[in-house]
């Protein structure tokens, strides 16, 4: 067994040492991006309002020889580029060449980036100033030719963007909308439909603009998180403060936050007492208090009195940054919904495109129509091809939804995982740490006559130090308090989720459950009425002795969080079907826990591979399982589970790197919300999807009876798309009533 899978349930009294890996979420999708290759430098990219660009910028900047490696993602508007010899300003040209904006990236999140190209805008203004004026001069006596020049420079006017765009598309072999609406463009001042030109032009510029916009928006919904952390700190230097750059501050050095101010940095309490507002990072409502040898993160809020702080991380490395980093990531996975999305798509667009050049070819030459008449068709065959809406509808509905999480202290690690909240039906809960505040103490203890309680908990101290496990540690502070300082031992060795045992004067004790007693064959005989009677009140037991004898009794209880019984109450309110608590502890203990919390049912005394064969059966009944645990431990389980949740992120980075979702706070406040928000976000997906079907069959359908004009099939694929941005959005705004 795996050193993850000896330490999987810190309340199995495993003792294993080892915190350094976990196997957490390993079976799911944990492919790192391209993007976080160490050499790529990353770009902001504006300008972008479809899929379909990001593909067609991606093309044309892998036709330079001096790009190596070029990844452009549409969800977050990032490029993220190797190259040798380009260097910033030719990267940012080639782009512009392109038609988007390109700005690189701070290196502190959140810093100000470059202001967004607004030639886009001003040349769309002035299109609908030049459409608006050909409109005006067609109703009066001003002659034809100058209708016509001014619906000309509205056509070049807007579509320039658009056709410089088409170009670099078309050499690299990628077919987007720019090209499509392009050629619509052209065809119409082919014919002599330059009002319809003009027109169509204008509404694709206006409808990208607005679009642009709008995804800008969802993609700065976190990027907004960091302008929380301020930019200067107070910086303590012997007696005197000095303010400074964050980026100019070290670890180890010394920062001074005065009430009401905001947090700069990660760092560790020194001196002072206050209370800290926390909900940036872990969405807790309820303001934290902290003192001397306490944890802050930049971003959070100092209330009340003022604090030393030693800096423990670098600006780029804060919390708040590790979240936005892996938020941004997690925007950039593709869910399935998506993937099969844009499939269709590309089987989809080049089918049209074929149809419509059998449309304007074949009708005509078999003398069904006129040429002028089928070419027109074809045309808004050409605008209709490009599944803008579609293709939209899943990215921008996860994004905002990942979004809306984040700034709630939820990490949600991509898209799939999303999906898989929204469908979960039955959720397992590991119960220390879980379910209880995962601080047990020692309430009672017991020794064999003769034995001193002194040495008793003396031994127990010593075999136990070196675990990391909160029972163990409940019996070092228990004895540290009363001064029994710990014996001389070595060979200490953990037994998986049983106990331990160490070497303490030549003769091996063993700390642990009666269990284990009874495997070394030692008769707990004598103990049983007070072992029925200790579990039976909730205690968790732990005995004390030798291969031969029983030395004494520790009973150890942990309280239940007030937050729990509320949050497990909103989600059977909310139809989860089954929720169970599986714990290794023992059946009276955990009756006490399941009453007290709601539980459904619950499963005890259960080794770490038990716990994993509890989630399988869960899972043959047919039911999507989450398993929420603590995420340091709980490995297995977690893993076999379809959804692995681990609490307390904040502090942990094993946590926020290897679960599917993380809780930030160390708490299960926020776990109704995040399964409310992903059947909502699922929900908003299906209605994307369907709409944009139904407009597109409509817009097919109305093209042959001769009811669809070029500039109405301009707005059924732009306006689409804007309605599907624009239900997405709602998801920003979701909050868990």
């Amino acid at each position: 067994m795996s050193s993850s899978e000896q330490h999987a349930h810190k309340h199995d009294h495993d003792h294993d040492h080892d915190h350094s890996s976990c196997g957490l979420g390993d079976h799911k999708e944990q492919a790192v991006p391209f993007a976080a290759s160490a050499a790529a430098a990353v770009y902001r990219i504006q300008g972008m309002d479809c899929s379909s660009c990001a593909k067609s910028l991606e093309k044309h900047m892998r036709t330079l020889a001096a790009v190596k490696e070029v990844n452009v993602n549409f969800s977050t508007g990032k490029m993220h580029i190797v190259e040798e010899g380009l260097g910033k300003e030719a990267v940012m040209q080639e782009v512009s060449k392109a038609g988007y904006t390109a700005s690189p990236l701070a290196k502190r999140m959140g810093a100000k980036e470059a202001s967004a190209d607004r030639t886009g805008t001003q040349l769309t203004i002035l299109s609908g100033i030049l459409l608006l004026l050909g409109i005006i001069g067609s109703f009066t006596s001003v002659p034809e030719a100058v209708t016509i020049s001014l619906w000309a420079l509205a056509i070049v006017t807007g579509g320039y963007k658009p056709a410089r765009s088409a170009f670099y598309a078309i050499k690299s072999g990628s077919l987007d909308m720019n090209v499509l609406m392009s050629a619509a463009a052209i065809g119409a001042a082919a014919i002599g439909e330059w009002l319809e030109g003009a027109t169509v032009v204008w509404l694709f510029s206006v409808g990208n603009m607005l679009q642009a916009r709008s995804i800008e928006k969802t993609r700065d919904s976190i990027r907004n998180l960091m302008d929380l952390a301020p930019s200067e700190a107070w910086v303590k230097t012997g007696d005197s403060l000095t303010r400074k750059q964050v980026e100019e501050i070290q670890v180890g050095e010394i920062i001074v936050v005065k009430p009401g101010e905001k947090i700069p940095l990660d760092g560790e309490v020194l001196v002072g007492t206050s209370s800290v507002n926390q909900a940036p990072i872990t969405g807790e409502s309820i303001p934290v208090d902290k003192t001397a040898g306490d944890v802050i993160f930049a971003g959070t809020v100092n209330e009340s009195g003022a604090l030393e702080v030693k800096v423990t991380h670098l600006v780029e490395d804060t919390a708040i940054s590790r979240i936005i980093h892996l938020v941004e990531e997690a925007q950039e996975k593709k869910a399935p919904t998506q993937a099969f999305v844009d499939k269709f798509a590309e089987i989809y667009t080049p089918i049209v495109l074929v149809l419509a050049m059998l449309v304007i070819v074949f009708p005509p030459l078999f003398s069904f129509g006129t040429w002028g008449e089928w070419f027109y068709k074809g045309l808004e065959l050409l605008v209709v091809a490009c599944p803008c809406a579609l293709v939209i509808s899943t990215p921008v509905a996860i994004v905002s939804a990942i979004g809306n999480a984040a700034r709630h202290g939820v990490l949600i690690k991509g898209g799939a995982f999303l999906e898989k909240a929204g469908a979960i039906q039955a959720i397992a809960f590991d119960k220390t740490g879980t379910l209880t505040e995962g601080k047990p103490e020692v309430k009672e203890v017991l020794t064999t006559a003769g034995e001193s309680e002194e040495q008793m908990l003396r031994i127990a101290r010593t075999v136990e130090e070196q675990a990391k496990h909160p029972i163990a540690q409940a019996i070092v502070t228990y004895a540290q308090k009363r001064g029994f300082a710990p014996l001389a031992g070595n060979d200490y060795r953990a037994i998986v989720g049983k106990g331990a045992e160490a070497v303490i004067a030549g003769e091996t004790y063993y700390v642990g459950k009666p269990a284990l007693f009874a495997e070394l064959g030692v008769s707990t005989a004598d103990w049983e009425d007070s072992i029925q009677k200790l579990q039976e009140e909730g205690h968790s037991l732990i005995v004390v002795g030798t291969a031969k004898r029983i030395i004494g009794l520790i009973a150890v209880a942990d309280t239940i969080r007030e937050i729990t019984v509320r949050a497990i109450q909103r989600l059977k309110a909310d139809g989860i079907r089954e929720i169970v608590m599986l714990t290794g502890d023992n059946a009276g203990t955990a009756r006490k826990v399941a009453d007290q919390t709601g539980v459904s049912r619950f499963q005890a005394e259960l080794l770490p591979e038990q716990k994993v064969e509890a989630v399988k059966s869960m899972q043959q009944k047919g039911q999507v399982v989450a398993m929420v645990g603590d995420g340091m431990n709980d490995a297995p389980a977690l893993a076999t589970a379809d959804l692995g949740i681990a609490m307390g992120g904040a502090g942990t980075d094993t946590a926020m790197e290897t679960a599917d979702i993380v809780l930030m706070a160390d708490n299960l406040e926020k776990l109704p919300h995040t399964v409310k928000l992903s059947r909502k976000a699922l929900r908003i997906i299906k209605q994307n999807i369907w709409f944009s079907i139904i407009i597109k069959l409509a817009a097919l359908i109305l093209i042959f009876p001769g009811w669809l004009t070029l500039w109405l099939a301009v707005v059924s694929d732009t306006g689409a798309a804007l309605i599907v941005i624009l239900n997405s959005m709602r998801l920003l705004r979701f909050k868990d009533s």
